[in-house]
């Protein structure tokens, strides 16, 4: 099964770190151009720089900008052209009790986790249904379907991407053009290192803090670790080519086994 995205331009939104950037560089490895975005210019031209260093055949474009406000996201999407794979990875998490979690930040892990990316697919998938093919990934999480206690907030926004995606895939049906979500599950990420020690003793070394961490807040998870960016780049990959074609709606699991369901 090989993957090829030779010519093809995706944006991946969040791709300066963690999972984004894993992402970026497993779609510029099959062929895309890939635009790299994260709101300092600084920040992603030092990424491509990195990313251009392991590999000198990936192609990247710089797209600096705040996705989360109209006047950033015009800017990202001058800067890429028109878009084949959209990427809707940027998200923030972060763990607060439920009944301390204000009406700002309700709003702010909307008009971050949700109203971004649909900013984007809004903005994108009419150039997709017009060339007849395209593809529109949504970045969600286990948290969207077992809600952490300690992140209400955060599960709330994921639910919220889930029914985005469903109902965008609608819209484009027939069109050649799919919408999926990804349910990550705990990944490993310089952000999830912070949150574990959040939640475990910060004097222990990081293995064990991990270890700490899926036997205390993620029991049910079966892979019994932390699943690791490119795990989650390589799904990603598959449902931006072309060999997914008859996969749209959907709500894929990349999860460790985490969500106890059958059915996703």
């Amino acid at each position: 099964m090989r993957i090829d995205l030779s010519g093809k331009t995706a944006l991946v939104t969040g791709s300066t770190q963690g999972i984004g950037r894993a992402i970026a560089a497993t779609l510029a490895d099959a062929g895309a151009r890939v635009a790299i975005n994260g709101r300092s210019a600084d920040t992603v031209a030092s990424t491509i720089a990195e990313l251009q260093a392991e590999s000198a055949e990936r192609e990247f474009i710089a797209a600096p900008g705040d996705v989360t406000d109209q006047e950033g996201a015009d800017a990202v999407l001058t800067a890429t052209g028109d878009i084949d794979v959209l990427v809707n990875n940027l998200g923030i998490f972060g763990a607060t009790d439920a009944l301390e979690i204000t009406d700002e930040e309700w709003r702010r892990y909307f008009d971050v986790n949700v109203l971004a990316a649909v900013r984007l697919i809004r903005a994108t998938l009419p150039g997709m249904k017009s060339r007849g093919w395209g593809r529109i990934l949504n970045i969600a999480s286990d948290s969207a379907v077992v809600i952490p206690a300690e992140m209400i907030h955060y599960g709330m926004s994921k639910t919220a991407l889930l029914a985005v995606s469903r109902g965008f895939a609608k819209d484009a049906a027939g069109t050649g053009v799919t919408v999926n979500s990804v349910l990550a599950g705990p990944t490993h990420t310089g952000g999830v290192e912070t949150f574990v020690y959040e939640l475990v003793d910060t004097a222990l070394p990081w293995e064990e803090a991990q270890r700490e961490f899926m036997r205390l807040h993620r029991p049910q998870s079966l892979l019994q670790r932390l699943i690791e960016p490119e795990e989650i780049a390589n799904m990603v990959a598959y449902l931006a080519s072309p060999l997914a074609s008859a996969t749209t709606g959907a709500a894929v699991r990349v999860d460790g086994g985490y969500i106890d369901s059958i059915v996703p």
